[in-house]
């Protein structure tokens, strides 16, 4: 269809009837995915609890001794090694290449993906679940399309699949809105085509969000919120606050630019004797959870996991910690993450996020600099350094940080930008391609559905 200029008209998919079949089903298809999604992060909640807390103390070892992840990071790495060897697929995207939301996995694929993650975030490496939960999303969408339209036409499964991300990952974020957010910028797309693939996700994700956060008297089964409580409150910025933000969008370049070169040199050596090496990476996860624990008196699981659940604590309890404490943090969880990023099979996120904050405290001990506004500034730079997502990285501090996350916006953006900016030239250039041949309007779609690696400075 063509528009009164004589031009192919974008938006004339909207106006079909298969594209409001494909809008029905969508919503339809939101429910059973943000399920899976909710009990998936639930499962993996429960199983590190009874690990690392239950476990101990029903062996008769009171709390966790310092030893207690070394078993259990050796086995992570079997596991996942013996998952991408000997299984369908490649258990999901390689966390060191960027974050990479899309190109759902095959059916076949779908068991690879899920072994790997559960022992790559129930085991304690440093990853996270949101790559984990964009692929099962995507290919349980994929599954319901085989099952309810064997011939559907490849645009209708990529955008089904968009929507079973869409839908999975709000599970994660409590919200659709963040889960959108962070699936659009990683995906790149714009324009006409933006509307097109993102409006099937975002009701997918909508009618989805019912199964954690209700409908009526019907409660729902509760969210995963970002939100820190019981933060202190923060003044409106001022000079010093904008200075500091200047340096620590270029520190937080350089550190982020260091962990994206490690994790890479660290994949190519673990790719090339996965089942020997990675039980090794293993346990160098849990002897720098070791060293933490030994040389801090905290507890090693500030190192393990992810951060997403730590992160709140280690804000709110910030003035227990000393300069001296949060560097040995910073390191040995900076390297530890590194380490995960080699061959293990989880998200990139909040790793980032809580190694930010950690540094933004540690530098919160210069005058000049409070502990709130200095955890959101490198909070946000590390974040979209190491993934090169800048909106993303403003969106997620200011959900983490709930109101205090407005008045310090200001000092959050610099930062990004400085970072982003410092990032993309301490980043090898890349090669140039020749112009191809204009794609169809089917293989723009196709294309926009199936997000790759943010093409910014943390691609």
């Amino acid at each position: 269809m063509t528009s009164a200029s004589g031009a192919p008209d974008p938006l004339a998919p909207l106006r079909s009837r298969s594209y409001l079949a494909l809008l029905v089903f969508a919503a339809v298809i939101g429910v059973p995915v943000s399920a899976a999604a909710f009990g998936f992060l639930a499962l993996v909640s429960h199983l590190q609890r009874w690990i690392f807390t239950s476990l101990p103390k029903a062996a008769g070892l009171g709390s966790e001794p310092l030893w207690w992840p070394l078993p259990w990071l050796v086995l992570a790495g079997i596991l996942v090694a013996l998952t991408i060897r000997y299984l369908p697929g490649t258990a999901g995207h390689k966390p060191a290449e960027g974050f990479k939301a899309g190109g759902a996995p095959e059916p076949i694929e779908l068991p690879g993906v899920l072994l790997a993650s559960l022992a790559t975030l129930c085991l304690g490496v440093v990853l996270g679940p949101e790559a984990p939960l964009i692929a099962l999303g995507g290919g349980l969408a994929i599954c319901a399309v085989r099952l309810a339209k064997r011939d559907a036409a490849p645009r209708a499964r990529t955008a089904v699949a968009a929507a079973g991300s869409f839908a999975a990952v709000s599970a994660l974020f409590g919200s659709p809105l963040p889960a959108a957010f962070l699936l659009m910028e990683a995906s790149g797309v714009a324009g006409a085509t933006l509307e097109l693939v993102l409006v099937p996700g975002l009701l997918a994700a909508g009618i989805g969000a019912l199964i954690f956060t209700g409908l009526g008297h019907w409660t729902g089964l509760g969210t995963f919120s970002l939100t820190i409580p019981h933060l202190q409150h923060v003044g409106a910025p001022d000079a010093a606050g904008f200075g500091w933000a200047l340096v620590i969008g270029v520190a937080a370049a350089f550190v982020g630019h260091g962990i994206r070169r490690l994790g890479l040199v660290l994949q190519s050596v673990v790719e090339r004797r996965m089942l020997l090496v990675l039980p090794v990476a293993g346990l160098a996860i849990a002897g720098l959870a070791a060293a933490y624990g030994a040389g801090s008196g905290r507890s090693s699981s500030e190192v393990l996991f992810s951060g997403q659940n730590a992160l709140g604590p280690l804000i709110t309890h910030g003035a227990s910690y000393t300069v001296a404490v949060l560097l040995l943090l910073l390191v040995c969880k900076g390297l530890a993450y590194c380490v995960s990023l080699s061959g293990f099979r989880g998200g990139p996120v909040f790793p980032t996020l809580l190694l930010g904050a950690a540094g933004g405290m540690a530098l919160s001990h210069v005058p000049g600099l409070d502990l709130i506004p200095g955890a959101a500034m490198a909070m946000g730079a590390l974040f979209t350094t190491v993934l090169g997502l800048p909106l993303t990285g403003v969106l997620l501090v200011t959900l983490f940080l709930g109101s205090d996350g407005v008045a310090v916006m200001p000092l959050v953006i610099v930062a990004i930008v400085v970072a982003y900016v410092v990032s993309a030239r301490l980043a090898p250039p890349k090669p140039q391609q020749s112009p191809g041949p204009a794609p169809d309007g089917d293989q723009d779609v196709s294309a926009a559905a199936s997000p790759a690696a943010p093409s910014g400075p943390g691609g």
